[in-house]
């Protein structure tokens, strides 16, 4: 039995084309909704044959309505997990309450380590020697819920906002699908105590990407 995944974005799309390329049985994209128009990611979900479409947050006029619209969006294709890839908006607690436990974020950055935005930048100035990409559960906590995984990179002295970006969405584009998979093949949960794969409880500092990887080509 597949489990059904709709993907929320914002913009170009890049982790959901990852997703789309990398994702295995049972792991099945039934539909992708932007909130923007203009977002290249409904483009790479109709290429690949996806149900897509667009809910402009603009057109609403709270947060709450918008929310309650895309609940009921989102809902029509009976997902089993929603992924946030890219999708630039502060849910409403009503919303992240309804898909507790069934809701993956990613965040640029080594979770608890900046979370919000411009976390490159961040990184940079804090002077930091790695930098990465955290897949979470989403709670009530903006960029707080159960870590799952993260991924990281070396900061080389030459980088800047833009070139640290570039490698870190280097490592996404591998994290995300890793942490999708798991979950679509039953392995990956969060319970009262927090995220579980195999059934054993992933620490506050989540999995190490590489160390997962390694066992997955061996």
């Amino acid at each position: 039995m597949s489990c059904r995944i709709v993907v929320l974005i914002s913009g170009s799309g890049s982790n959901l084309q990852a997703l789309i390329d990398q994702l295995d049985t049972p792991a099945d994209i039934v539909g992708v909704i932007a909130n923007r128009p203009q977002a290249y990611g409904l483009q790479r979900a109709a290429a690949a044959g996806i149900a897509n479409e667009c809910l402009d947050h603009q057109d609403y006029t709270s947060r709450e309505a918008f929310d309650q619209a895309l609940m009921a969006r989102i809902d029509a294709y009976q997902p089993d997990l929603v992924v946030l890839a890219g999708f630039m908006r502060i849910l409403t607690p009503e919303l992240v309450s309804h898909y507790r436990g069934r809701m993956l974020n990613i965040h640029p950055s080594l979770l608890p380590r900046y979370k919000g935005l411009h976390t490159h930048q961040r990184a940079l100035e804090a002077g930091d020697v790695e930098h990465g990409a955290t897949i979470h559960f989403v709670t009530q906590e903006l960029d707080g819920g159960p870590l799952v995984v993260q991924g990281r990179v070396s900061v080389l002295t030459n980088d800047n906002p833009e070139t640290l970006a570039a490698r870190v969405q280097l490592v996404e584009h591998q994290l995300y699908p890793l942490a999708v998979n798991w979950f679509a093949q039953g392995r990956l949960r969060f319970d009262a105590e927090g995220a579980r794969l195999d059934e054993e409880l992933i620490g506050p500092d989540g999995l190490r990407m590489e160390d997962h990887l390694q066992l997955n080509e061996a």
